[in-house]
């Protein structure tokens, strides 16, 4: 297990989130305990553990949802999120997408990322104003991300499964985050789906930071750079996929023998 990093470290320009010593307790259960976490700028990491692990707890303390007891959540070289509003968290930079797609399922997929870009405050428009060339360009290069191109002007509510988180990631995507937590983001995808999702996320890793929680493990293999392993409320074991799966802590609390 890795040291708890020193209280002096601050997020740098390389370093896009930092949690230090978040603790939460929720009536005496202890849901953090002592967390640190770095995550580097254009990184994908993955982030293991069983259940009550504190892997949804850590994320609702990043986007501003729980407040932790203890300890500082730094985004990028200033903001400490523990200060912040939900909303001012996600003006920020900051984009979250839970395990159940939340997309407007009576709307076209082009109209979804439209109503996103345009929800964006930091843009200078509002829902009423027509989309420039320029922000039409950027929907037309989210949609060829995404894989959505040719359905651009498909309902949807008649996307399949995955489209629809495709579609919602391509939302996110919309507003130009700096790091993006996404939740069990393959839970009911088809092989091929699961197979075309691990493509996207390894394009995006670079241009955007991502956090990926996630228990379909041939996924995380497929994906993972970095691994941290959670287990109740701190992490235990850090590294790359072949360092976790052998550690013999983590293979007692969550993979098995």
């Amino acid at each position: 297990m890795k040291a708890a990093l020193p209280i002096e470290v601050t997020a740098g320009q390389g370093t896009v989130l930092y949690l230090d010593g978040i603790s939460v307790s929720f009536d005496g259960f202890k849901a953090l305990n002592n967390l640190s976490l770095m995550i580097d700028a254009g990184e994908l990491r993955c982030v293991i553990g069983p259940n009550g692990a504190g892997k949804t707890t850590m994320m609702d303390v990043i986007t501003g949802k729980t407040r932790p007891d203890e300890g500082r959540a730094l985004f990028g070289e200033a903001a400490d999120l523990t200060r912040l509003s939900e909303a001012e968290i996600a003006q920020a930079g900051i984009g979250r997408k839970f395990q159940k797609p939340t997309i407007f399922e009576a709307l076209s997929v082009f109209e979804n990322l439209e109503l996103a870009m345009k929800a964006d405050k930091r843009a200078r428009t509002t829902l009423l104003s027509k989309l420039s060339s320029e922000q039409h360009d950027r929907i037309a290069a989210t949609l060829t991300l995404i894989g959505l191109r040719n359905g651009a002007d498909r309902i949807a509510g008649l996307l399949s499964h995955g489209e629809k988180q495709w579609l919602e990631i391509g939302m996110l995507l919309a507003q130009e985050p700096k790091l993006l937590l996404l939740d069990e983001p393959v839970a009911g995808m088809s092989d091929h789906e699961t197979e075309r999702t691990a493509e996207l996320f390894l394009s995006l890793a670079g241009t955007h930071s991502l956090v990926v929680v996630e228990h379909d493990m041939a996924f995380i293999e497929t994906i993972a750079r970095k691994v941290t392993v959670l287990h109740e409320g701190r992490v235990i074991a850090e590294g790359d996929m072949n360092k976790v799966k052998n550690d013999p802590r983590v293979i007692e609390v969550y993979l098995g023998r």
